[in-house]
């Protein structure tokens, strides 16, 4: 049990303990009349039966006691359930959407997020919306359990007079991924919620991009599954590569943020497997502080390819995949160009390419053709703006069609 960080959730504790204190109560109370009624009137106490004709006191006792008990019970649990439904006028609001399988926290700047992030001591109202199917808003710390279902709009409130990160589940069956459906509540101070609110990261993001092209690096490096005269940098984050090194030794190591900067510092010093030592050395041209933001922008995933971002936030990666693994949905790798063969709204056999008209198509519409070997699973996004739109197709066809199905 989580101790108490929310005011109302107080309330809700009492009632359950309540309740549950008074069920063990009359569990053990029966358990001992039973007994001593087994004891006291057994046959061999008792050879003959006793006609028992009725009592109007023990009658009004039975009916009265338990009216009385169930009523003191509804009152218990009615005075909580009011305290948590009372959302307080001046409640900061956030809106959260559930679809399959991921949340979307959208807050009043418009900034989006895949966390959700409140200052302590605040009242925080969630306008909860469904895009595809039941879910269920779940913050155990909070005592917040509350259904959401689609094109009906609900509500629920809580307030933390403590910081730290919570789990956020959704407890509604929702599907095959339903378990990966999991967020994070964080709860910092106001001066540190203030500030995380107004970083949109754009500015990093542009910077990164600008210095990465200022420095030449996309003359030999791209940002998509082709590759030039170097690797790509494309899903650069976390990737584990084999590098060559200098004794003629290999070993693996992961694309974190040391990577980078070696690389970019002593490119001869690791170098990736198959690919020759022709990069020059930029540790007389980069600064600490330039070279700390390209590594950054290189590892910020979601941000590399604006249409990535866009990915993110609207739960693409739930169910489709970069990197050519299947999922509930096509991997994207590959996908632009790929001949693809499913069937058509009249059941019928079709084979199509896939050129940008049909990946919108299965965006807004996915029901008009379902690839062959997947389910009529996917929502339909006709509600997206045609800037987000043109930004998926963009990013889909910069992960190439070679590897096509």
């Amino acid at each position: 049990m989580y101790p108490q960080v929310f005011s109302a959730a107080k309330g809700v504790d009492q009632a359950f303990l309540i309740i549950f204190g008074f069920s063990v109560f009359i569990m053990l109370a029966i358990t001992f009349v039973a007994l001593f009624f087994m004891w006291r009137y057994n046959y061999k106490r008792n050879p003959v039966a006793t006609e028992i004709k009725g009592s109007i006191l023990l009658e009004i006792i039975w009916t009265a006691l338990p009216t009385i008990i169930v009523m003191g019970l509804f009152w218990t649990g009615w005075t909580s359930f009011k305290a948590m439904r009372t959302i307080p006028d001046d409640a900061m609001v956030v809106q959260v959407e559930g679809r399959m399988w991921s949340w979307l926290f959208t807050y009043d700047n418009g900034k989006t997020s895949k966390e959700l992030v409140v200052p302590i001591n605040t009242p925080v109202k969630v306008a909860l919306t469904a895009k595809d199917v039941i879910h269920s808003f779940y913050i155990p710390a909070m005592r917040v359990k509350w259904d959401m279902v689609p094109g009906m709009d609900t509500a629920a409130w809580f307030e933390s007079d403590t910081t730290g990160e919570f789990d956020i589940f959704c407890a509604e069956y929702c599907g095959l991924k339903h378990a990966d459906m999991m967020a994070v509540l964080r709860v910092v101070e106001q001066a540190e919620y203030d500030a995380w609110l107004a970083d949109s990261g754009q500015a990093d993001v542009d910077q990164g991009f600008a210095l990465l092209e200022e420095f030449g690096c996309f003359d030999c490096h791209s940002m998509d599954v082709s590759e030039d005269a170097a690797p790509t940098l494309l899903n650069l984050a976390g990737q584990e590569r084999t590098v060559v090194l200098p004794d003629g030794s290999e070993k693996v190591v992961t694309a974190d943020a040391a990577y980078v900067k070696r690389s970019v510092l002593e490119p001869g010093a690791e170098l990736v497997k198959d690919w020759d030592d022709e990069m020059p050395s930029y540790a007389d041209e980069i600064s600490a502080e330039q070279l700390d933001i390209m590594a950054k922008y290189l590892l910020l995933r979601g941000k590399s390819h604006p249409g990535e971002g866009m990915a993110d936030e609207q739960g693409c990666f739930g169910c489709h995949t970069t990197n050519g693994d299947e999922d509930v949905g096509p991997t994207f790798l590959g996908l632009y160009g790929s001949e693809r063969k499913g069937t058509g709204p009249d059941g019928k056999p079709v084979t199509i390419s896939a050129d940008e008209a049909y990946l919108k198509t299965a965006i807004v519409d996915p029901a008009a053709f379902i690839p062959e070997g997947y389910e009529d699973e996917m929502p339909i996004y006709d509600d997206i703006d045609q800037e987000t739109l043109d930004g998926l197709v963009d990013y889909i066809k910069s992960l190439g069609g070679e590897a096509g199905q």
